[in-house]
């Protein structure tokens, strides 16, 4: 594997005497009929502000969906399976009901449009014991695979990871701390930008697994990052989806975060 060394950081969970119930973030979820959890870890000025709603759902694992992605795609890069972002992959000609999907694709446009059958073939190259490796290094949640290689992140799989932990593994992300080149770390950094403005960018990686929704990532701005997970229960499937970027971004835009127009 790469040769960025691991440093250690603090675990949020020791430090869950400093975590800040938002009472106003609670009614922006009731607000949007929104049932799930939200947890901001602000970094600026050199602090740390940890900021939740639903402190308890924060550290319940769940299917990480698409969210996976991220790692996934640093894993590809470190085993040759991708060589960069600009090999293109064939489609399979397999129709499916998100039309996007239904095309060539390469690893940027892969992780913009979420294009899952990409990923499962990724996982097909990984294989079950590679996946696994890779899992244990970052220590990526609950680490488990099962025995569908293809699914394992998806509805129905094993694999699990809280919000907390996925803020936990960001955060070495950003600072290129995982066990994987600089190189690598900062191209998938580079894939997850969705937005930016004069004095901020923000990254980040959306997943649903059917009935669950999340929105992870970051916001960078001069004076330091502020990571974001939530998760949400989907109970009118994709009619809720808006509501992932929609919560966090008024939730960001109160602690300034945000801009008012982002």
């Amino acid at each position: 594997m790469g040769g960025a060394m691991m440093l250690a950081l603090t675990p949020l969970a020791a430090v869950a005497d400093a975590w800040q119930e938002r009472a106003d973030w609670s009614e922006i979820f009731s607000a949007n009929e929104a049932s799930g959890t939200l947890l901001v870890v602000d970094k600026r000025e050199g602090g740390e502000d940890i900021l939740v709603h639903d402190e308890e759902r924060a550290r319940q694992r769940f299917l990480p969906a698409s969210t996976f992605k991220i790692p996934h795609s640093l894993f590809v890069l470190d085993a040759d399976v991708v060589e960069d972002e600009f090999q293109v992959f064939p489609w399979d000609g397999v129709e499916r009901d998100f039309p996007q999907w239904n095309a060539d694709h390469d690893l940027r446009s892969g992780m913009r449009l979420s294009v899952v059958w990409l990923y499962q073939r990724f996982a097909r190259e990984l294989g079950e014991e590679r996946e696994q490796r890779y899992l244990e290094a970052i220590d990526y949640g609950n680490a488990e695979i099962g025995d569908d290689v293809e699914n394992f992140w998806l509805e129905e799989g094993m694999l699990e990871i809280s919000a907390e932990e996925q803020i936990e593994f960001l955060e070495r992300l950003y600072r290129n701390e995982l066990p994987f080149d600089e190189a690598d770390q900062r191209l998938v950094k580079d894939l997850m930008i969705v937005g930016a403005g004069r004095d901020w960018i923000l990254r980040g990686k959306t997943g649903w697994s059917g009935k669950l929704g999340w929105w992870v990532g970051w916001v960078e701005r001069p004076s330091g990052p502020v990571f974001f997970a939530l998760n949400m229960e989907t109970p009118n499937r994709m009619a809720d989806l808006h509501k992932r970027q929609g919560i966090v971004a008024e939730a960001l835009r109160t602690i300034e975060a945000l801009p008012p127009e982002a």
